[in-house]
């Protein structure tokens, strides 16, 4: 989820932090292509099935499977607006991927939306708790989709992504809600086939950045991080990151990346 948060008396409460960093389409790509080799996310992990957290997680998402032929694919924002990126597979053939099944498969990718506390607007600064409650409220703005598929989330190996691991709240309520959607899955099975075994379903993180710092909230599933299913392409300071899909001017946010790369600002 986006790294920025509500206003204090107009003020950023961002204004306290060091320089912005500004992250450029070519670091995103190169992140990534280094992150899958470096995890072997391919070759142990072997996810079935993305879930991409909007509006941060959908690039990193598009970036990582291999061999996609979705023409169409629609994303809801944060902001509630619907954006539709129609793509034809001529289009989609030069885009370089690096998820892959050992099949050659698709890797299908499903779109939540969750927004923040801090993404619905500004508090009110008077009150005493106003700073306890920054980041900790979560809402569910769209969900997953299967249509009439039954038990879709069981037996696959699933890879959330998101752009940054700030102070994992957001991440903490999708596998939260995502095991529960599991769980009623498992009740499901179980009654439709009595004596069998339940199909193991895994959840793994992918993660652009993560932020070194001490979060609001740890993973309900606790055996993601011990059992090396959670992937961040990149350990970093607790500094205010500016991904290239945020920019407006996407010229002037690319110089302003190359030149903080020379600098080693990150």
């Amino acid at each position: 989820m986006s790294n920025k948060i509500g206003c204090v008396n107009s003020i950023s409460v961002y204004a306290l932090m060091d320089t912005k960093v500004y992250i450029s389409y070519n670091q995103v790509h190169q992140l990534i292509k280094d992150a899958v080799e470096h995890y072997r996310i391919n070759e142990d992990y072997k996810p079935d099935l993305m879930i991409a957290i909007g509006g941060g997680g959908f690039v990193p998402a598009r970036i990582l499977p291999i061999n996609r032929c979705i023409k169409t694919f629609i994303v809801m924002m944060n902001n509630n607006h619907s954006l539709s990126f129609v793509q034809t597979p001529e289009q989609l053939s030069w885009q370089r991927s690096f998820l892959k099944r050992p099949n050659n498969k698709n890797i299908p990718i499903q779109a939540i939306g969750l927004s923040l506390y801090e993404d619905l607007g500004v508090f009110d600064a008077e009150q005493a708790d106003a700073a306890a409650t920054i980041g900790t409220q979560v809402v569910k703005t769209q969900w997953l989709h299967f249509g009439h598929v039954t038990c879709p989330l069981l037996g696959k190996n699933i890879l959330i992504v998101d752009e940054v691991d700030d102070t994992r709240t957001t991440l903490a309520y999708a596998i939260q809600e995502l095991s529960r959607d599991i769980n009623e899955e498992k009740l499901k099975y179980i009654q439709s086939h009595p004596g069998s075994d339940v199909p193991e379903t895994k959840l793994a993180v992918f993660v652009l950045h993560n932020k070194k710092k001490q979060k609001r909230m740890e993973l309900p599933d606790q055996s993601i991080i011990p059992d090396g299913r959670y992937f961040a392409a990149k350990e970093v300071p607790d500094k205010w990151l500016v991904y290239p899909w945020e920019a407006i001017d996407i010229s002037e946010h690319t110089q302003k990346s190359l030149e903080q790369e020379e600098e080693n600002a990150i």
